[in-house]
C-alpha cells in the first residue's frame, strides 16, 4: 500500500511567494527522496546557495528535511511518520527556514505531510461480553466499541460489518461532530432455551488502498427478565479544565436512569475505549458516574479530548453518552531561543550594522501567552532588531576597540506577555581580533634540569613553556633550538626541541665521565606577521650512574711475570703484607670502594681492610704454613647495582729470597688454567676443523687436476707432439760388466726438470721399438705405447743392480779399469765448462735442423706436456743421446735396429701368441735371445755389441784445435 501511495502521490509545490514556499508530500517516503527544487522556487542561483552556506533551520524540532546545495533541492533526510508527528490533527505540516549568509537571508518553507493508508483499524479491547435477557424486546440497542485508525480522511475507518446476523444487526449513528457510534440492534427475540451463548464478530474497514480491517469478538450470554434499558440524562457532557490541573481533579458526573425495579434498575458506568490514551487521562466511578482526571493535560499536544461513557444495568441493557473535555491554555512555556547563525569573532575595524548573529524565538503557548519581545544587555556596542515574525538580528551599532575590550558577552532576553510573564536567556560570546603586538614570554627566566647518564636517545628531559598575550595565530608559539657549540660540539647533537610542545629530547646517550653539564638557548617565536620572539637559557646537568667497574692499580696483574709479596715467618700479628689500590671513574657513592677477601689458601692467616684494602696477618706465622699463599681480593663499589673487580695476590712466607725462588720456580705456570681451558679447547677445535677442511679441499683439487689431465689427453685423440725416441737397449758385453741383466729405461725429459719421469721398463724383448726410415715412430706403435704408458704402473727397480766403485760419478769413478774399453764406461771423464757450452750450442743447431723435416702429428707427447708445447721446445734426440759430463754420444748400432724391426713384427701379432711379461727378467733371459729355447747354446746366440762412442761437437773441436797446433 505504501508503494502505491508513493507512486501516486507526486511531489508538488502548493504555493510560492517572496520568501515563502510550500510543498506537499506523502508520509513514509524513503530517505533521499526529492521534496522540491527550492532554488528554482525561490528564484535563487545555486552559486548563491553555496556561497551563502545555506542550511535548514528547524529550531527545537527534529530535522526531517535536508538541503542539497549542489543541486538546490530539498531531500528527505529521515522517514516521516505523519501519525507520530501530528496524530489526528489535520492538516499536518513541517515548518522550517532556509538560512543564507553573506548577506544573511531567511526563507520560510512549509511541507504538508499527506496521509497514506499505513495503519489498520484497531479496537482497544479484543473482545466484548454482553448479558442480554431473553425478554429483551426486538429493537434493543447495545453499544459497541468503535475502532481506532491512526490514519485520517479516507484512510480512516469507513465501515463496520457484523457476522453472523441471525439475531442482531449493525446500526451506525453519525454524530454532529462527524464521529460514528456503532450499535448492535436486536432484530429477533432471543430464546435462552435454544441458545444460551452466541459469538459475533465485528469488523471495521478503512477506505484506503489496499483496504485494511480490524476485528472485535462479541460474546453474548442470554439472561432472563430485564426489558428496560438505562437512559442518560444528557447525550453529550461538555467540561473545561486548565492544562495544569492536578491529578484527581473532579471534571463532571454523568447519570442514567432505568425504569426497571430492583436489581435491574441498578446502573453501572464505565469508560468506552473509543479513543487511544483515554484510560491514562480519565477515570470514572462505576457507581456514582464521577469522572476524575488521572493524567497530565497539555494544551500544546491536544486542545480537547472526546470519549464515551456506557451505563449498563444488571440485566445487560445499556446506554451511552459522549464526554467532551476542553483544555484551557495557561502560560506554562517559556520562549525558546534558537541561534540560527552567529560569528564568534569580529574585526575591530568592522563597520556599523554588521550582523553578528541571527536568532529565532518560539513560544508554543497561545494568544497573549505566545507573544514574545526580545532585548539585549546595555552598555555594549550592539543592538537587536526584529527582521520578521519571531526572527531577530544582532548588529553592531558603534566602533569597536580590542585594546579597550577584547571580548563581549551578549545576553539576549526574550519574554512573553502571559501572566505571569515567562522569559528565556541566551548568551553569545564575541571576540575582537587584533594585530600581533606581543612577543612570547617564557614562564621562567632560565631553566635547569638533570638527566641520568646512559640515557636512551630520544628521552624527554623536560618542557619549556612560553605564552603570548595575542590571539589565535599571533599567539601560536613555536620553539626553536638556537644553534651554538660547546668545545666544538654543536648543541643540536646533544638535544632537540619539539617545535609544537617545547619538549626537550636527548639526541644521544650522555656519558658523565665525558661531559658534566652544558648550556644552550631556546627561542620562542609566534606565528604573527612579522613574527616576534624571545630567548631563554637552559642548563642540563648529567647525573652519574654506576656504569664503570673498579680498576685495580696495584698489584699489577701481568701474564708473563710473577709478582709475590714476601712475608717473613717472624712477622707479628697485624703485619702489613701489601695494599690493594683501586679506583672507580664514577663519582659519589658509585666510587666508594670496599675490599673483601674472596678466596685464600689459608683464611685464618690474612685479612683485608674493608675500606683501605690493606692485607694484614691476623695471627703469627708458623712453620706449618705453606710457603706459597694465594689470595683473591674482590673490590666492590657502592652503586646500585654494585660492580666489582678481582685481583690475585701471591704471598711467600719465607725469610730469604733463595727459599722463595726455589718454592716459586713453578708458580708462574699456575695460571688461570681453568679460566683459559675453554678458550684453548675452542681454539684447538677450530684449528682442527680448519685443517680438515683444507685437507679435503686439497685432495679434491688433486683429483680434479688429474681428471682434467686424463680428459685432456683423451680429447686430444693422439694428435699432440711427443718425443718419438726411446733410449736403445744397452747390454753388458762382458760377463763381468756393471749390468748383469738387460733392462730398459724409458726416459721422458721436459724443459722443467721437476716434471721429468724415469720409468723402469719391461724385458728387452718387449721394449724394442722400431722406427721408419725417417726416424719417426709409426702410428700403430705410437698408439700402443701411449696406451701402455697409462695402463702399466711403475715397476720397482732391481735390487741386484748396483754400481761399483768405477761406475760411481765423481773423480773416484772417472778412471777406467783395465778390462773396460775406453769410451764404453757409463761414467767417463767429466767435460770442461767450455766443452759443455759447445755441446749445448751444437745440440740447439741440430734441433733446429731436425724440426724443419718434421710435421705436426708425427710425434706423440705424453699427457705431461700441455697442448701449447710444440717441437720448438723439445730437443731432438733421434740421432744421438748426449750424456752430460761425458765426451761420448751413444748411438744405436745395426743390431739394435734389427732387434727393433723384429719387435715391431712381434707387436703386430696377436696378444695370444705373446708370452707373459715380467717386470724384471731373470739373468738367463737377459743373456738369451728372444727366441732361444731351453737347449740353445748360449754361445751361438748373438749378443748385442756395446755401443760405440761417437764424437760430440766438443770433442770434434778439441781434435781440430790439436791438429792446428
Amino acid at each position: 500500500m505504501k508503494q502505491g501511495v508513493l507512486l501516486f502521490a507526486l511531489i508538488h509545490c502548493l504555493g510560492c511567494g517572496h520568501g515563502q514556499v510550500s510543498y506537499s508530500i506523502p508520509e513514509e517516503m524513503p530517505s533521499g527522496s526529492l521534496v522540491g527544487n527550492i532554488a528554482q522556487d525561490l528564484g535563487l542561483d545555486i552559486k548563491r546557495l553555496k556561497a551563502g552556506k545555506s542550511r535548514v533551520f528547524t529550531g527545537d524540532q527534529a530535522e526531517y528535511i535536508a538541503l542539497d546545495m549542489s543541486r538546490g533541492v530539498l531531500l528527505i533526510k529521515e522517514r516521516i511518520d505523519r501519525e507520530s508527528l501530528c496524530g489526528q490533527t489535520m492538516p499536518c505540516a513541517l515548518h522550517f527556514q532556509i538560512i543564507l549568509q553573506n548577506p544573511m537571508e531567511l526563507y520560510s518553507v512549509t511541507v504538508e505531510i499527506m496521509d497514506i493508508n499505513d495503519n489498520p483499524p484497531t479496537f482497544v479491547k479484543k473482545d466484548m461480553k454482553f448479558e442480554i435477557s431473553e425478554y429483551a424486546a426486538v429493537g434493543a440497542r447495545f453499544m459497541l466499541d468503535v475502532a481506532m485508525d491512526q490514519d485520517v480522511g479516507i484512510n480512516g475507518v469507513q465501515s463496520y460489518s457484523l457476522n453472523p446476523t441471525d439475531n442482531f444487526q449493525l446500526n451506525l449513528k453519525r454524530q454532529p461532530e462527524g464521529a460514528k457510534m456503532v450499535e448492535m440492534v436486536l432484530q429477533k427475540p432471543l430464546d435462552r432455551e435454544k441458545q444460551k451463548d452466541m459469538l459475533l464478530v465485528l469488523t471495521a474497514n478503512d477506505g484506503g488502498e489496499p483496504q485494511m480491517s480490524g476485528t472485535l469478538q462479541i460474546h453474548v450470554t442470554v439472561l432472563d427478565a430485564n426489558d428496560n434499558a438505562p437512559v442518560f440524562t444528557q447525550q453529550v457532557y461538555r467540561v473545561s479544565t486548565t492544562e495544569n490541573s492536578p491529578k484527581g481533579t473532579r471534571l463532571t458526573i454523568v447519570s442514567a436512569t432505568d425504569a426497571d425495579d430492583g436489581s435491574n434498575s441498578i446502573v453501572t458506568y464505565a469508560l468506552s475505549g473509543s479513543t487511544a490514551g483515554i484510560f491514562d487521562l480519565f477515570d470514572i466511578n462505576s457507581h456514582s458516574g464521577l469522572i476524575i482526571l488521572t493524567g497530565d493535560l497539555d494544551y500544546e499536544r491536544a486542545r480537547n479530548h472526546e470519549f464515551y461513557v456506557e451505563g449498563k444495568d444488571e440485566g445487560g441493557l445499556s446506554d451511552s453518552c459522549k464526554i467532551i473535555v476542553d483544555v484551557v491554555d495557561v502560560n506554562d512555556n517559556s520562549p525558546i531561543i534558537s541561534i540560527i547563525s552567529k560569528s564568534s569573532t569580529i574585526a575591530e575595524d568592522a563597520p556599523s550594522n554588521t550582523v553578528i548573529a541571527m536568532i529565532s524565538v518560539n513560544d508554543p503557548d497561545s494568544e497573549s501567552n505566545g507573544q514574545v519581545s526580545c532585548s539585549i544587555n546595555e552598555n555594549i556596542p550592539f543592538a537587536i532588531k526584529s527582521t520578521s515574525n519571531r526572527f531577530y538580528s544582532i548588529v553592531s551599532d558603534s566602533d569597536l576597540d580590542r585594546e579597550t575590550n577584547a571580548e563581549y558577552n551578549i545576553t539576549v532576553t526574550c519574554s512573553d506577555e502571559g501572566v505571569p510573564s515567562l522569559s528565556s536567556r541566551a548568551d553569545l560570546s564575541l571576540k575582537i581580533t587584533d594585530v600581533n603586538d606581543n612577543a612570547p614570554v617564557f614562564e621562567k627566566s632560565s631553566y635547569e634540569a638533570s638527566v641520568l647518564e646512559n640515557n636512551t636517545p630520544g628521552l624527554s628531559i623536560f618542557t619549556v613553556k612560553a605564552r603570548d598575550a595575542d590571539w589565535n595565530q599571533n599567539a601560536r608559539v613555536s620553539y626553536i633550538l638556537v644553534e651554538s657549540s660547546d668545545n666544538g660540539v654543536t648543541m643540536s647533537s646533544y638535544v632537540s626541541v619539539n617545535a609544537e610542545s617545547g619538549v626537550i629530547h636527548a639526541v644521544r646517550s650522555f656519558d658523565y665521565e665525558q661531559i658534566k653539564s652544558f648550556t644552550f638557548h631556546v627561542k620562542a617565536q609566534d606565528g604573527g606577521s612579522p613574527p616576534l620572539s624571545s630567548n631563554v637559557s637552559v642548563k642540563i646537568t648529567i647525573q652519574d650512574q654506576n656504569d664503570n667497574a673498579p680498576q685495580v692499580l696495584y698489584p699489577v696483574q701481568t701474564s708473563g711475570s710473577l709478582v709475590a709479596e714476601i712475608v717473613p715467618r717472624s712477622a707479628d700479628v697485624g703485619y702489613l703484607v701489601t695494599k690493594v689500590v683501586a679506583v672507580d671513574v664514577d663519582s659519589g657513592q658509585n666510587a666508594w670502594l670496599s675490599y673483601k677477601l674472596q678466596k685464600a689458601t689459608d683464611r685464618a692467616l690474612f685479612e683485608v681492610g674493608a675500606q683501605n684494602g690493606e692485607i694484614r696477618t691476623i695471627r703469627q706465622v708458623t712453620d706449618k704454613d705453606a710457603v706459597k699463599q694465594k689470595l683473591t681480593v674482590i673490590v666492590e663499589d657502592n652503586g646500585q647495582p654494585p660492580r666489582s673487580a678481582t685481583v690475585n695476590v701471591n704471598v711467600a712466607l719465607a725469610d730469604s729470597f733463595p727459599e722463595v725462588l726455589s718454592e716459586f720456580s713453578d708458580f708462574t705456570h699456575d695460571k688461570e688454567y681453568n679460566d683459559n681451558l675453554t678458550f684453548y679447547l675452542v681454539l684447538a677445535l677450530a684449528v682442527v676443523s680448519f685443517l680438515f677442511i683444507v685437507s679435503i679441499i686439497a685432495i679434491l683439487s688433486v683429483k680434479c687436476y688429474r681428471w682434467r689431465r686424463e680428459r685432456m689427453f683423451y680429447k686430444s685423440n693422439g694428435h699432440l707432439p711427443v718425443i718419438p725416441y726411446y733410449p736403445p737397449l744397452y747390454a753388458d758385453v762382458g760377463g763381468t760388466g756393471t749390468l748383469q741383466h738387460m733392462h730398459n729405461y724409458e726416459v721422458y725429459r721436459t724443459t722443467d726438470s721437476r716434471k721429468s719421469c724415469l720409468k723402469y721398463g719391461r724385458p728387452g724383448s718387449e721394449s724394442i721399438v722400431s722406427l721408419d726410415n725417417t726416424g719417426t715412430l709409426q702410428p700403430v706403435h705410437r698408439e700402443k705405447l701411449i696406451t701402455e704408458d697409462f695402463d702399466d704402473e711403475q715397476k720397482p727397480p732391481n735390487p741386484d743392480w748396483r754400481f761399483n766403485q768405477n761406475q760411481r760419478p765423481g773423480p773416484s769413478g772417472a778412471a777406467a779399469t783395465p778390462d773396460m774399453a775406453v769410451g764404453t764406461g757409463p761414467w767417463p771423464q767429466p767435460p770442461t765448462e767450455a766443452e759443455q757450452l759447445q755441446a749445448l750450442m751444437a745440440a740447439a743447431n741440430e734441433v733446429s735442423e731436425a724440426t724443419n723435416t718434421l710435421t705436426p702429428g708425427t710425434m706423440g707427447l705424453s699427457t705431461r706436456y700441455s697442448p701449447q708445447f710444440t717441437l720448438q721446445h723439445v730437443p731432438d734426440y733421434r740421432q744421438n743421446v748426449y750424456i752430460p759430463g761425458s765426451t761420448a754420444t751413444l748411438t744405436s748400432n745395426p743390431q739394435q735396429q734389427q732387434q727393433q724391426q723384429q719387435m715391431q713384427q712381434q707387436m703386430q701379432m696377436g696378444p695370444q701368441q705373446m708370452g707373459p711379461q715380467q717386470a724384471l727378467p731373470p739373468p738367463q733371459a737377459a743373456a738369451a735371445g728372444p727366441g732361444a729355447g731351453p737347449g740353445a747354446d748360449p754361445g751361438a746366440m748373438g749378443q748385442p755389441e756395446a755401443p760405440k762412442a761417437a764424437q760430440t761437437p766438443a770433442s770434434k773441436k778439441k781434435s781440430t784445435k790439436k791438429e792446428k797446433k
